[in-house]
């Protein structure tokens, strides 16, 4: 297994990436696919945290009881699972509601460059 620190450089990577494209592109699709790759790569580094959860608290917390230590990683491991599919669950949403407003601002204009967008204004 690789060690952790390769998995969060490449979650930055990715990250960066995501936010090179929603700060230069005019394209709301392309804005719209950069954004999942930002929540992906915050997926990424969720999920390297929460495998390698046992070096991560021995690295910060030495104070732990032996006793306790096994409860505490499980839960820990468990956490980090949930919050994936929480951020899993938050893009489905996000996905389906972008593309709808993509859709129809492209019904509407015939053009899904962000400049020509001007829905809001009166």
């Amino acid at each position: 297994m690789a060690p952790l620190g390769y998995y969060i450089i490449l979650s930055a990577i990715l990250f960066g990436i995501g936010v090179w494209g929603v700060l230069k592109s005019r394209n709301a699709i392309v804005i719209f696919m950069s954004i999942e790759l930002m929540l992906n790569a915050v997926n990424l580094s969720i999920v390297a945290f929460s495998s390698n959860i046992k070096t991560v608290i021995s690295q910060f917390i030495e104070a732990i009881p032996p006793q306790k230590a096994p409860e505490i990683l499980q839960a820990s491991m468990a956490s980090g699972q949930v919050f994936v599919l929480l951020v899993m669950t938050v893009a489905a949403a996000e996905a389906a509601v972008g593309l709808a407003i993509i859709i129809s601002i492209f019904r509407a204009k015939n053009s899904v460059n962000v400049d020509d967008v001007n829905i809001m204004k009166w």
